[in-house]
């Protein structure tokens, strides 16, 4: 049978279990939070002006590339169609059947959702905060949507939960630390903020890396392939082709991925440490009956953190500061 037929029997299997799914990892809208929550209340004209003007003084205290960093995350977080779209064209996610969709169809638009919230909430912080050129951020979001993005996955089931499950971990890592960079700058409301979208990103990481799991049990060796597929050939970020107003296709995000580096946000080697968590969390080493194209795609997989930790201890991440549209004029705080 063609590969692609038994991926897409794998995925009607798990269908299955999508109800499952969507009550264990995500949470009913009259429950979850929103982003009024964590925002001041525009309603109230008692406390609002005084609340923006805290927030503004408290944003005065961060640091340059503190905002490069919030910035590029929250145009990430705002290239959401695109990521929606991506998903939605997957071998086994079917939007169109029975004039509703299949159930994999409806988990992506609860994920979408759920994800919403996070550029909804950011945006509407940067925009308040007076610290940043809107107008070039709201440019480059739109650039990124247009540039779309090719994650190398193709349609394939397999690699792209292997992608989500690990860009739901680095985004989870991201917000965590900028939470506790801006909690040391005692700005509580964007600390908050930051923590909670951290925790919606590591419920997804669950749930992404949960399909995995079940995938390896019924189709180990096309897994196992498909996992060493995508670590072989690098998982690119969702912001890969960055760019300023002006600019080519991708030129910002490698100064965006800098400045994370130098602040410590996400790293080379945090990317080794989720390389290595996945392997831990599906058990790579313990999979057997595989065959022997997926023995040596595992032998790949299992040699390569250490592999790709000598090249990190090599890596010098430069100690100059670029300057963004989006930080204008400079904070050199």
């Amino acid at each position: 049978m063609a590969l692609d037929n038994i991926r897409l029997e794998v995925m009607q299997l798990l269908e299955k279990k999508i109800e499952s799914f969507i009550d264990k990892f995500l949470i009913p809208i009259d429950k979850v939070w929103q982003p009024t929550d964590f925002l001041p209340d525009s309603q109230n004209e008692d406390t609002f002006f005084d609340e923006v003007k805290e927030l503004r003084e408290l944003a005065k205290e961060l640091p340059y590339d503190f905002w490069v960093v919030l910035v590029g995350d929250t145009i990430t977080e705002e290239a959401l169609p695109t990521y929606e779209s991506w998903l939605m064209d997957v071998e086994g996610i079917n939007q169109h059947e029975d004039g509703k969709g299949n159930g994999w169809s409806r988990w992506v638009r609860y994920w979408t959702s759920e994800e919403n919230r996070h550029g909804d909430t950011l945006n509407k912080y940067l925009y308040l905060s007076g610290r940043v050129n809107m107008i070039e951020v709201e440019r480059t979001t739109q650039h990124l949507i247009n540039d779309g993005f090719d994650i190398g996955t193709d349609r394939d089931p397999y690699k792209n939960f292997v992608y989500t499950s690990f860009q739901e971990l680095a985004t989870n890592i991201s917000h965590s630390r900028v939470a506790k960079m801006a909690r040391e700058y005692s700005n509580k409301s964007l600390a908050k903020m930051c923590k909670i979208i951290a925790g919606d990103e590591m419920r997804h990481y669950n749930a992404y890396s949960e399909f995995v799991k079940n995938i390896f049990e019924v189709d180990p060796s096309q897994m196992m392939i498909a996992f060493s597929h995508m670590m072989k050939h690098k998982i690119v970020m969702p912001a890969h082709f960055l760019r300023e107003s002006g600019d080519a296709i991708g030129t910002a995000f490698e100064e965006f991925s800098n400045a994370a580096q130098r602040l410590g946000v996400y790293t080379s080697q945090d990317y080794i440490d989720i390389m290595q968590r996945l392997i831990d969390k599906w058990e790579i080493d313990k999979l057997v009956d595989l065959t022997d194209e997926a023995e040596k795609a595992r032998d790949f997989v299992m040699k390569l953190p250490a592999r790709m930790q000598r090249i990190s201890e090599r890596l010098v991440i430069p100690d100059e500061i670029f300057e963004f549209k989006w930080v204008q004029p400079a904070i050199v705080k």
